[in-house]
C-alpha cells in the first residue's frame, strides 16, 4: 500500500491587506490542514483556513524571537510526511527576501512535493499604496531594491548613484543608511518616504529629504517599513486623486516638511483605516465582512452565537410528519430553513411534502435561503421585518393552523402572541439552539484590549446580549469612542438597554441596509472632522 503524502505550498501573502491576496492563495488558505506562518501576516488570513487547521506561528520579526530556519524546515517536512495540505505563508512574495531556499532544499531533500505560489511584495505595493511611482520617463528610469538587514554588507558607492532607491528592512537603520547616501555624494535634499504597515489600516507615511528624515521620524517605530529614496517621491504630490481628502490643508509644491505622517492616499477608500468588529455567529460564512471589506475597512469576526441542533427534535419531527395539517409554515431566518429542510430529508422527504402548504419568510437573507431550495416564499412581509408580518398578512388568519419552526429559547414571543391575537393555531417547535461561545476570540479580545475598534456591528439581539456576556469580565474595557451599529429596531433597543446607546440603525433592516448606514455615517464623520 503507497503511503499518502501531502504537498506544501509557498505562499505569498502580499503586503497585509486580504484585499491584496492572490485568488489561488486565497483558495489554498481555505483547505488548508496546517498553516506555518510568519509575524508579519494580518490576522485576517489567519480566519481564511478551515476551524480544524493546525495553525503555526513562527515569529520571524526583526529584533523579536522567532524559531531557529532549521526548526521550520524539519516542521514543514513533518507535516508534508503526515499527509497533510501545507500553507507556509509568508509576507510579500516568498522569492523577494523570503528566505525560501533552506526550505525548499529541506523540501527536495525529504522528497517532499511543493509548489511555490507568488505574492504581491512590499517591495511593488507600499510605493503604489503610499501615491509613489518608482519609474518615471524622466526622474527614473529604474530603481533599485535592496535590504538593510546588514547595512555593512552593501555596496553604498554603487546604490547612492541610483535615481530611484528603495529599501526593505531598514527602519532601525535609518542613520546609517542616510549617512551612507550622503558619503558617497548623495546630496542631503534628496526626497524620502517611509512607509511604515505599507497596505493595512495602520499605513502611516512620513515625507522628507536626506537632511531631515531622521529628526522627522524621531521616536517613531518603523518596523515594518519601506524606504524611498529619489526625485520620484516628489511626483506623489501630482498624483493625486481628485476624490483624496480635500480637507487636507494647502501643502506648498514638492516635498511637505510636516512632522505629521502625511494621510493616505487611500483614504479615498470609505472606510479605509476603520476597525469593524463584526459580532456574528460561529462558523457562518460572512459575505456582510467581505463587503466591508472591498470599502476599505479592517474587520474583525467576533463570533457571539453558536448555531447548535435543538436539544430534542421529537417537536418538529411530529409537525413535519403532520404537515398536511397547516396552512402555512413561518420561518424567520436561514437557520430555521436549515434545520427544517435537514429534518425534513431526515424522515426521506423533500419539498413535495410542502404542497398545499404556504410559506411566509421574514428577512431577504431567509427568502434567499428557501429560493436555493427551488421554493418562492408566498409573502414577505414590508421592511423584511417580523413587526409587520401579521398585520400586512395577506389573508385571514382565523382558524387557520401555522406551523413555526424557530430557536429554541428566546425567540419572537410577540410574533407569536399577535398571530394568536387574530385567531390563529400557532404550533412552535424547537428547531435550533443559539448559545453563548464558551470565550471571545482571541483577535477580538486584543482589539478591544487595545481600542483598536472604530464600530461594531450587531445583527441580532443575541448577538448584543452574548457579546455582553464574552466581554463582560474584561477589566476597564471603554466602548465610548466606539459607533454602535444595529440592523434594526429590536437590536437596537437591546443595544439601549444593555449597552446605553445606539450610534446608527439600518434604514432597510437587511445586512444590506447595515452597511449603507455605515457608509452614510463614515462619511458624515469624515466631513465633519
Amino acid at each position: 500500500m503507497t503511503e499518502h503524502i501531502g504537498k506544501v505550498y509557498l505562499v505569498g501573502a502580499g503586503p497585509g491587506n486580504v484585499a491584496y491576496l492572490t485568488v489561488q492563495a486565497q483558495q489554498l488558505l481555505c483547505e488548508a490542514e496546517v498553516l506555518v506562518y510568519d509575524a508579519l501576516i494580518d490576522e485576517q488570513l489567519l480566519q481564511l483556513v478551515p476551524d480544524d487547521c493546525q495553525k503555526l506561528d513562527m515569529g520571524k520579526r526583526g529584533g523579536k524571537p522567532s524559531t531557529p530556519q532549521a526548526e521550520i524546515n524539519q516542521l514543514l517536512v513533518e507535516k508534508c510526511q503526515e499527509g497533510k495540505a501545507v500553507v507556509r505563508l509568508k509576507s510579500g512574495d516568498p522569492f523577494i527576501f523570503g528566505r525560501c531556499s533552506s526550505e525548499i532544499q529541506a523540501l527536495i531533500a525529504a522528497r517532499c512535493p511543493f509548489e511555490i505560489v507568488p505574492g504581491i511584495s512590499s517591495a511593488l505595493a507600499a510605493p503604489l499604496l503610499a501615491g509613489i511611482p518608482l519609474t518615471d520617463p524622466v526622474m527614473s528610469r529604474g530603481f533599485a531594491v535592496v535590504t538593510a538587514h546588514e547595512p555593512e554588507a552593501l555596496d553604498w558607492k554603487t546604490l547612492s548613484g541610483m535615481q530611484t532607491l528603495e529599501i526593505l528592512m531598514g527602519g532601525r537603520n535609518l542613520g546609517e543608511i542616510v549617512h551612507q547616501l550622503q558619503r558617497y555624494g548623495r546630496s542631503h535634499s534628496t526626497p524620502v518616504a517611509v512607509i511604515r504597515w505599507a497596505g493595512t489600516a495602520e499605513q502611516k507615511i512620513w515625507i522628507g529629504t536626506l537632511g531631515n528624515i531622521v529628526e522627522k521620524t524621531k521616536g517613531e517605530s518603523l518596523s515594518p517599513t519601506v524606504i524611498v529614496i529619489g526625485e520620484v517621491v516628489g511626483l506623489r504630490e501630482y498624483l493625486r486623486s481628485p476624490e483624496e481628502d480635500t480637507r487636507r490643508s494647502p501643502q506648498p509644491k514638492g516635498i511637505t516638511n510636516s512632522q505629521s505622517p502625511i494621510p493616505n492616499p487611500q483614504s479615498s477608500i470609505p472606510m479605509f483605516g476603520k476597525t469593524i468588529l463584526v459580532t456574528r455567529a460561529t462558523g457562518q460564512a460572512s459575505e456582510f465582512c467581505d463587503r466591508l471589506q472591498q470599502q476599505g475597512a479592517t474587520v474583525i469576526e467576533m463570533p457571539t452565537l453558536e448555531i447548535v441542533p435543538p436539544s430534542n427534535w421529537e417537536a418538529l419531527d411530529n409537525a413535519i410528519a403532520q404537515l398536511t395539517d397547516y396552512s402555512w409554515l413561518i420561518l424567520t431566518s436561514t437557520n430555521g430553513v436549515d434545520y427544517f429542510f435537514e429534518r425534513l430529508e431526515a424522515q426521506n422527504k423533500d419539498a413535495r411534502a410542502l404542497a398545499g402548504v404556504k410559506i411566509a419568510v421574514v428577512g431577504k437573507k431567509t427568502a434567499q435561503s428557501l429560493k436555493q431550495r427551488g421554493i418562492n416564499p408566498d409573502f414577505i412581509p414590508p421592511d423584511f421585518v417580523a413587526d409587520s408580518l401579521v398585520e400586512n398578512f395577506p389573508e385571514n388568519l382565523f382558524e387557520k393552523k401555522v406551523l413555526f419552526p424557530r430557536v429554541e429559547t428566546g425567540g419572537r414571543e410577540v410574533l407569536v402572541s399577535e398571530l394568536r391575537a387574530f385567531g390563529a393555531e400557532v404550533v412552535e417547535v424547537a428547531a435550533y439552539q443559539s448559545r453563548c461561545p464558551k470565550a471571545i476570540s482571541p483577535q477580538a479580545l486584543q482589539a478591544l484590549q487595545q481600542q483598536q475598534v472604530d464600530i461594531i456591528t450587531f445583527a441580532s439581539s443575541k448577538t448584543v446580549q452574548h457579546f455582553c456576556q464574552l466581554v463582560g469580565a474584561i477589566e476597564e474595557l471603554s466602548l465610548q469612542n466606539v459607533c454602535i451599529a444595529s440592523i434594526g429596531p429590536q437590536t437596537s433597543k437591546t443595544c439601549q438597554e444593555l449597552l446605553g446607546r445606539v450610534d446608527v440603525e439600518a434604514p432597510e433592516y437587511t445586512l444590506d441596509g447595515l452597511l449603507e448606514a455605515i457608509l452614510e455615517w463614515t462619511t458624515v464623520l469624515t466631513k465633519n472632522s
